[in-house]
């Protein structure tokens, strides 16, 4: 057992070094590709989005390394940014209102969780249900009109006012100016970094303190490494991969808030749109098996800076934007390409 440990920590060392050194390429080629690529300004905009990004594909690494998967992380997304704007427009505290948003969001996760684990459900199927649900959701919410529900119930509505309009609409912050401390969230810095930095900084710490220094992560690599013998052990496999799905929810509902805080206004047709490919594209990167039981928190964020880098590339190397998603598929196509040759490398040196 501790050789075979062994090997799997000097496997994802492997990947971290790998990444690292696919980081470096890409900024010398970004350097390379224009003389303001490095400027204070577009490094400022890189670290904003990597930490942005880096907080869901953390959320989504968790999920992983159980042996799971979640495809309705922009649906969550999309669904915090938009509450938490209905809340704002209807007078709320923002601390309530983002509180609220986060246990609602975590509520969502722990929901999928006891699908997956009580009904047997796979995960693919039960995210890919809550993809469309929580979009769903929104686009729903933003069509009630909420101060037309009071004369509804109570029987008054005039006639001819419905309480429903008649398609979705985008929701912003409304212009409250109790809002400064929460833009900060977005848009301060503090030592030279953007806030989402720092807070992606501040998920990284406690994650890799979660999964690298508890028996509560080396349980939720073994669930992913191989679950019948993690349950035949004794460990609770259905409270820890529950716990990866809640996880992994509140802090895509983390992100929405930041979201509306970043652009002022949530669309619920396209806010967190592809985000799911984003945070899943960043944890494979960083070296985060889709099979399960591998993948450490460094590499996840480092994986989390390569798509933001090669985006960035695309656009001052002159290639078309069109060409982005192809670029995020080869490079997500890539990593899964590095990570299958090398457990075929790593496993034919074991039956040596």
């Amino acid at each position: 057992m501790s050789s075979l440990a062994s090997r799997l920590n000097f496997a994802q060392y492997q990947r971290v070094l790998g990444v690292i050194g696919l980081l470096l390429v890409l900024v010398g080629l970004l350097a390379y590709s224009h003389p303001n690529s490095l400027q204070n300004e577009n490094l400022n905009n890189l670290a904003r989005r990597i930490g942005e990004r880096g907080i869901i594909t953390i959320g989504v690494g968790l999920v992983i390394l159980t042996g799971g998967i979640d495809l309705s992380i922009g649906s969550v997304v999309c669904l915090s940014g938009v509450s938490f704007g209905l809340f704002l427009e209807a007078g709320w505290s923002p601390m309530v209102a983002s509180v609220v948003v986060l246990v609602g969001s975590s509520l969502i996760g722990f929901s999928q969780g006891l699908l997956i684990t009580k009904l047997r459900l796979q995960p693919f199927i039960v995210t890919l249900c809550g993809l469309f649900l929580w979009r769903g959701l929104a686009k729903f919410l933003t069509q009630v009109r909420f101060d037309k529900v009071g004369q509804w119930i109570g029987g008054s509505l005039p006639e001819g006012e419905a309480i429903f309009r008649d398609a979705c609409r985008d929701v912003g912050v409304g212009g409250r100016q109790d809002l400064s401390g929460f833009f900060q969230l977005e848009t301060g810095h503090f030592l030279g970094l953007p806030m989402p930095a720092w807070i992606l900084l501040a998920v990284a710490l406690m994650s890799w303190i979660l999964v690298h220094a508890t028996t509560h992560g080396r349980y939720m690599l073994a669930i992913g490494f191989n679950e019948k013998s993690a349950k035949y052990s004794g460990i609770n496999t259905d409270a820890y991969k529950i716990l990866a799905y809640t996880l992994c929810a509140a802090l895509s509902g983390l992100f929405g808030l930041l979201f509306l805080m970043d652009v002022g206004t949530a669309s619920p047709n396209t806010a967190g749109n592809f985000y799911e490919l984003y945070a899943i594209t960043g944890a494979v990167l960083g070296g985060c098996s889709l099979r399960g039981g591998e993948g450490t928190v460094i590499g996840m964020v480092l994986g989390t800076a390569v798509l933001p880098l090669l985006q960035n590339l695309v656009n001052f190397a002159g290639v078309p934007s069109d060409l982005e998603f192809s670029v995020i598929g080869l490079a997500l196509l890539g990593g899964t390409l590095f990570d299958e040759l090398l457990r075929r490398l790593n496993g034919s040196s074991r039956s040596g």
